[in-house]
């Protein structure tokens, strides 16, 4: 199988990194045996200038991941009547202060790890008049510096966020930087079929094939897509 990680040419252009991240999608598929419809590309826009939002929606792309509620906002606040076909996701980690501003914003949060914020979150749908689209992020990697539930608490997190009347869709997960992520991408799996949830946000710009082939629906990339950022920036979720 191809590589996760396209490395197009110096000075290639945003629509070609996405071709070829979507050519590359599409062959891992053929290699696990899934349809390319089965998986989304979710491009992570966190700290991308107006220009490089506009030639990727001029590229195609109408599903977009974001850090932080209020960068989103920025970029998004003037697109959102003009594409209805938009779909944003919240993939950073949410303050409870901040619920209710993802909610009128975000079409899905992917960081549910808490019940508090569970909380919060149903309290602002409910005065959205709407169910809130949510992933539970799992902490596969029980690494003490990253948000997620624990594997052996997202069962109780999962029933939670039902009992809050939070459409709860599926889970989310980042696996530790110096690990192989397969065992991660496995777990995640197998809590959400224990769960009865169908979507797994997992895979980012370095490893994508080989989260669709442990049964990914959405996969997050940033720096495949968009060329590397500042490294001395805080790490993100692509």
């Amino acid at each position: 199988m191809a590589s996760s990680s396209p490395d197009p040419a110096p000075g290639s252009s945003i629509a070609g990194r996405f071709d070829a991240v979507r050519r590359q999608i599409v062959d891992a598929c053929r290699g696990a045996g899934r349809g390319p419809d089965e998986v989304v590309l979710t491009a992570v826009t966190k700290t991308q200038p107006a220009e490089a939002l506009a030639a990727a929606i001029a590229a195609g792309q109408r599903v977009f991941g974001e850090n932080r509620v209020q960068e989103a906002q920025t970029h998004w606040a003037g697109l959102r009547d003009r594409i209805p076909d938009l779909e944003l996701r919240l993939i950073g980690p949410l303050q409870t202060n901040k619920a209710a501003d993802a909610v009128a914003l975000f079409d899905v949060i992917e960081t549910l790890d808490r019940p508090k914020l569970a909380d919060a979150l149903a309290a602002a749908g409910e005065k959205a008049g709407r169910a809130v689209r949510v992933l539970v992020q799992v902490n596969t990697g029980a690494e003490p510096q990253k948000a997620g539930v624990l594997p052996e608490e997202a069962d109780a997190l999962v029933r939670y966020g039902r009992d809050r009347g939070l459409a709860v869709e599926g889970l989310m997960c980042i696996p530790p930087a110096d690990e192989a992520a397969g065992p991660h991408f496995a777990l995640l799996r197998k809590i959400a079929r224990r769960n009865g949830l169908e979507v797994l946000s997992m895979g980012m710009s370095g490893d994508y094939g080989t989260a669709i082939r442990f049964g990914a629906t959405h996969v997050r990339v940033g720096s495949a897509l968009f060329g590397e950022r500042n490294r001395s920036e805080t790490p993100s979720m692509e």
